[in-house]
């Protein structure tokens, strides 16, 4: 099977607020069309670390490499390395005063520099892999909380990005309107899109993953295959998170 080349590597990621350390020395390696999975309690830093991946936190040590090239060097293009990772909230983020055609043409045409006719043409063909291409003329407001999230997906495949983050990407959302949004999900993992997704969606993790990681109090404390994480953890903290959470479901 011929290796994939890693799209990022982080080495010795460390992020502090103040005297507080959130992140101590995270290293991961994320090859081409993989699916990482990243779980762990809340406060274990997990939403951190996808913050300071794509930059929104500026991390405290350590180096992002994008294809090589150290992102945190002083030669390089933040931005430009911003708009090969597309990022999907837990709160939408959608510009309400938008419908859901322009949502996802804007950032294309600010920051990618598209005329509005591939722009338009771009935004439609996401919105239909995400089945809200019927909802163009909409405004967020018009939508539920499951609707909203799949255009925030079709907003962020419509800048062509490299890696997909998804922070939390259902834990906003009503019970009946998460299995829409992570079927989307599957769907992208299984057309080889390069996702990292922090959720607490142990089925998503186990079952459609090809890497989890388990991160608690800001270190990955273990990561594997989903198989052996799930069914057979090294780490006893790992185990304890796994019997506590799957006996809340």
């Amino acid at each position: 099977m011929e290796t994939k080349e890693a799209i990022l590597e982080i080495r010795g990621l460390k992020k502090s607020f103040g005297e507080r350390e959130i992140l101590k020395d995270i290293n991961v390696s994320v090859k081409e069309g993989e699916v990482i999975s990243i779980i762990g309690s809340s406060g274990s830093g997990k939403s951190t670390f996808l913050r300071c991946i794509n930059l929104l936190e500026t991390p405290s040590g350590g180096e992002i490499l994008y294809r090589g090239k150290n992102i945190l060097g002083d030669d390089q293009d933040v931005n430009a390395y911003r708009t090969k990772l597309g990022m999907v909230f837990q709160q939408f983020n959608l510009f309400e005063n938008h419908n859901v055609l322009s949502n996802c043409m804007v950032g294309q045409m600010k920051v990618l520099k598209r005329s509005k006719e591939e722009a338009e043409a771009v935004a439609l063909k996401y919105l239909k892999v995400v089945g809200m291409d019927q909802y163009v003329n909409a405004k967020p407001k018009q939508l539920s909380g499951g609707q909203k999230q799949r255009v925030a997906i079709a907003r962020a495949l419509s800048m062509e990005p490299d890696v997909l983050l998804f922070d939390e990407p259902t834990s906003a959302l009503d019970p009946e309107m998460v299995g829409e949004v992570l079927k989307v999900m599957k769907e992208l993992a299984e057309a080889g899109l390069t996702m990292m997704v922090v959720t607490h969606e142990m089925a998503f993790a186990r079952d459609v993953s090809d890497r989890v990681i388990f991160m608690d109090e800001g270190v990955i404390a273990e990561e594997g295959d989903p198989k052996v994480i799930f069914n057979n953890p090294k780490e006893d903290r790992t185990r304890a998170f796994l019997q506590r959470t799957l006996s809340e479901n």
